[in-house]
């Protein structure tokens, strides 16, 4: 059966497919307003969504399906201390196909394992949002026309942003994509993320420490929050934050078909006076992500019961009783589940569930 976890879990031709079926449904919309008459998508959300949540709703209803499911963990039987396995079972005996956010890195790889439906990863805490990364896809395709070659800035919080490091994932299977890393010393990318997949993948990138520099190198600049929390010292945001604020002086320095992107909501990072700017994507991006689900669950419904399209098994996972998770965030310091570790290329011991380092 195929899931989608990670969006490394989508090979290269599966991706370019499901974003192609979108750019279809978006071409005639008629043609598939019945397609998935009589199936039903579930919705188990256990923490708050506005955008992501009513996406798939509005998605599956184009395609002439139901919804069923529930916005608030405290409405359901998790309140109760019911387990993520036991839910999956549960709702899988009422639904097609199962969308799920959940605050606990993991969650939705743990749901896979027992799910007799394909489980779509809606948000897994920090860890990975693969439907937001399709999204990216598709909006970069219609504002560019093109995936392959382009130099693309993210901006902002790179440490913890999962958006970002989901996009990175998928970008590190385009050929001669650059990436430049826009980020305060202590929101850049972490790592393992360079290491594994950068590195690993020959994805060329730099880091800089204001926009003003790089605007005008980019096709696509992806914008996300600086987030005040993330700073020891008070002093040192207020210092930087403005470095991380889009505004229409800055877009001066653009070139003429550069894209902005972000996956919202937004704060203060992106000045309204960007808004009116033809190269200002963000909101077609919204509506971007209802086509790339519509087309995602049309996919994996067709794929259910194909060979040809499994989800990718992890031989380098392996179980050791001795390892500690010291993410407290992590699905495995939650629920009694084995704990799952692998090796990365740079030698790292890290949780299979949530990518945090084994110490």
């Amino acid at each position: 059966m195929k899931h989608l976890i990670d969006p490394t879990d989508l090979t290269l031709e599966e991706t370019n497919s499901i974003v192609s079926l979108a750019q279809d449904i978006i071409a005639d919309r008629e043609k598939y307003r019945d397609r998935l008459r009589y199936h039903k998508l579930a919705t188990l959300f256990c923490e708050p969504s506005t955008r992501t949540r009513l996406s798939f709703t509005a998605a599956m209803m184009e395609l002439g399906g139901n919804v069923l499911g529930f916005s608030d963990a405290r409405n359901s039987s998790v309140s109760k201390g019911e387990t993520v396995e036991d839910t999956v079972r549960v709702v899988g005996k009422f639904a097609d196909i199962i969308a799920m956010r959940h605050p606990l890195e993991g969650a939705p790889y743990i749901a896979s394992t027992v799910s007799e439906v394909p489980i779509i990863n809606a948000g897994d805490g920090s860890h990975a949002h693969p439907t937001q990364t399709l999204t990216d896809l598709l909006t970069i395709k219609r504002e560019l026309g093109h995936i392959d070659g382009i130099t693309i800035g993210f901006c902002g919080d790179l440490k913890f942003g999962r958006t970002v490091h989901s996009l990175i994932k998928a970008l590190s299977r385009y050929r001669d994509v650059k990436v430049i890393l826009i980020a305060p010393q202590e929101l850049r990318l972490p790592g393992y993320i360079k290491q594994d997949v950068c590195d690993r993948m020959g994805i060329a990138y730099r880091e800089v420490s204001t926009i003003e520099e790089v605007i005008g190198e980019l096709d696509v600049l992806y914008m996300t929050r600086v987030q005040k929390e993330r700073f020891l010292d008070e002093e040192e945001f207020e210092r930087v934050k403005d470095s991380f604020v889009l505004d229409a002086q800055k877009m001066k320095l653009a070139k003429r078909e550069m894209a902005v992107l972000h996956p919202l909501p937004r704060v203060n990072e992106i000045s309204p006076d960007v808004d009116a700017d033809p190269r200002a994507a963000y909101f077609r991006q919204v509506e971007n992500g209802k086509f790339v689900r519509m087309a995602l669950i049309c996919k994996l419904l067709e794929w259910k019961n194909d060979s040809a399209h499994e989800t990718p098994a992890h031989p380098e996972f392996y179980a050791d009783e001795n390892a500690q998770c010291r993410n407290s965030k992590c699905i495995c310091n939650h629920e009694r589940i084995a704990p799952l570790v692998h090796r990365t290329e740079s030698g790292d011991l890290r949780c299979a569930y949530c990518d945090a380092i084994i110490l």
